[in-house]
């Protein structure tokens, strides 16, 4: 039980830094549980969880959702998710951590040296992004973070850049959690988990909001950059030391 309890600590924590930058909590929370669990079941207990924090997002951001991009990343990731998703099957665990742990450093990289520069308006970078992030979030866990940057070229008011992000992320999560439970990904040992992340996902929402409502995003931007680099370096290690040792 106490395993448990540090783990929704740490899992509300990510829901709000999540929420604050509008990339989503994935990018640290899948480094987060795979501490707690195996990596198959973090890809189910992620993309399950996910489906709350998104439902709770655009509860609270509802305020307007751009549908024509909503459509445009959304489409092409849910059916690249489902792509990367259904690979998880084939591909050894120990891959798919390094291929995890090199898409965080990859994008810690990336914002460190791009923060201020953003994509070109495009549909085709609408496009790539969904596909690129789908995929991703399909096989390795995470891929909010590739499209938050997508969406961040369009200048969109917050309330309205995480409510169209949380939209085409519920559908990027029910289609691999499907995927995942299928492929026995969420044990039934963990369904009593279901009640405690719907209220982390509520609740780190909720706080995610009230924070934005007074805080600074470049603020906040420069704290998610440090946090994704320092969880980048983490992860690395880790992963190099438990290789090191097996």
């Amino acid at each position: 039980m106490e395993k448990y309890f540090y783990f929704l600590v740490l899992a509300l924590i990510t829901e709000i830094i999540g929420t604050v930058s509008g990339f989503g909590s994935s990018i640290l929370f899948v480094p987060t549980a795979s501490l707690f669990f195996d990596f198959k079941a973090v890809l189910g207990i992620t993309a399950v969880f996910h489906v709350f924090s998104n439902i709770s997002k655009i509860t609270l951001f509802r305020k307007g959702i751009n549908k024509d991009i909503a459509v445009k990343l959304g489409i092409p990731a849910v059916l690249f998710v489902i792509i990367g998703a259904m690979l998880t099957k084939y591909v050894p665990v120990k891959e798919m951590e390094l291929g995890m742990n090199i898409l965080i450093a990859g994008l810690a990289i990336f914002l460190l040296f791009r923060f201020d520069k953003p994509l070109k308006q495009s549909n085709k970078n609408l496009y790539l992004g969904g596909v690129i992030s789908g995929f991703f979030a399909g096989l390795v866990g995470t891929g909010g973070a590739i499209r938050g940057i997508t969406l961040a070229a369009f200048n969109l008011p917050k309330d309205i850049f995480i409510a169209t992000s949380a939209l085409i992320d519920l559908g990027v999560d029910f289609s691999r959690a499907v995927v995942y439970v299928a492929q026995g990904y969420f044990p039934s040992e963990y369904i009593k988990l279901i009640p405690f992340l719907i209220l982390v996902s509520i609740l780190g929402s909720y706080l995610g909001k009230v924070i934005l409502r007074y805080t600074s995003e470049r603020v906040f931007k420069y704290i998610v950059l440090a946090v994704v680099i320092l969880t980048s370096i983490f992860q690395l290690i880790n992963y190099f030391m438990k290789s090191a040792g097996s």
